[in-house]
């Protein structure tokens, strides 16, 4: 690597350390250059995020969901049409069909504001994307659970984001 590619990195690296912690963003720095951290949401209660950084680009990896159960056409579908509209990231799937948020900056433009802008993306779509997701992707499993709830007077609460159509029979949204 040469000097300016190492400077950069060594720049880019302490950057990210100050924004982290400036943010009162509890991560861990396994090895120099990767960050492990968790982003607290609404919908989605936490997202685990991990930031890459290279020679000559910073990655961020962000956790969204397992693998869907079910109609994995219309999830990967959503999340195309969805990829259309974000900034700095774009969804994606592993080898496993877990889905992602990805995004790359180049070492270059690493500074704490476009981190914050960045990782802001990542909070905001994984948190209002969450529910749309597990509609798509889990409405057999969710309505199997509410049922379960239901029959025995258990505690519905972490399901009320799906009431209306649980309640009504209907499909979900975006599932017709």
């Amino acid at each position: 690597m040469s000097d300016g590619r190492a400077s950069a990195r060594t720049a880019a690296i302490g950057t990210i350390r100050r924004a982290l912690a400036d943010a009162e963003v509890a991560a861990q720095e396994p090895r120099e250059g990767v960050f492990v951290f968790e982003l607290p949401g609404e919908r989605k209660l936490s997202t685990p995020c991990q930031i890459v950084v290279g020679d000559h680009a910073m990655a961020v990896h962000a956790f969204v969901c397992r693998n869907p159960d079910e109609n994995h056409e219309g999830v990967y579908g959503w999340l195309l049409g969805r990829n259309l509209r974000l900034y700095g990231v774009a969804f994606g799937i592993d080898h496993n069909g877990d889905i992602y948020l990805d995004g790359r900056l180049s070492l270059e433009v690493v500074t704490a504001a476009e981190l914050d802008r960045l990782l802001g993306s990542v909070l905001s779509y994984a948190d209002e994307s969450f529910n749309t997701i597990l509609e798509l992707g889990f409405a057999s499993s969710i309505r199997k659970e509410w049922e379960w709830r239901v029959s025995r007077g258990e505690s519905t609460r972490n399901l009320e984001a799906f009431r209306g159509w649980l309640e009504s029979g209907a499909p979900p949204s975006g599932t017709e």
